[in-house]
């Protein structure tokens, strides 16, 4: 599956468990580590692990897992490496302090959904 319809994959999901604020970020020529940066939030440390499930198991349905995964437990952030694909689920608190759209997108390379 192409990295782009892989992220929008990982958007849908998201949206339909009821993830906040849902960005794809194109950092194709920005950095080495990934084409796209999906980056999403939940409302709470329990919905934030929620959400984590959720992309894992539906991605497992298309026989894609993660290469690896950090900070699951905690629900505060949690990234799920798919290689050409980072996403990362913050809770609120969180994503404010690390704020990746500002780092990393733009109104060019940025979908929200």
């Amino acid at each position: 599956m192409e990295s782009q319809e892989f992220a929008k994959k990982v958007c849908q999901t998201l949206q339909d468990h009821k993830a906040e604020d849902i960005v794809m970020i194109d950092v194709k020529g920005k950095t080495e580590v990934a084409d796209y940066y999906v980056v999403a939030g939940g409302r709470s440390m329990t919905h934030t692990r929620a959400l984590i499930d959720h992309v894992e198991d539906e991605m497992d349905k298309i026989g894609i897992a993660p290469i690896r995964r950090e900070g699951v437990r905690e629900g505060r952030w949690a990234v799920l490496d798919y290689g050409d694909v980072l996403v990362h689920i913050f809770n609120d608190e969180t994503r404010l302090f690390y704020h990746l759209e500002s780092l990393w997108g733009d109104d060019s390379n940025t979908i929200k959904f």
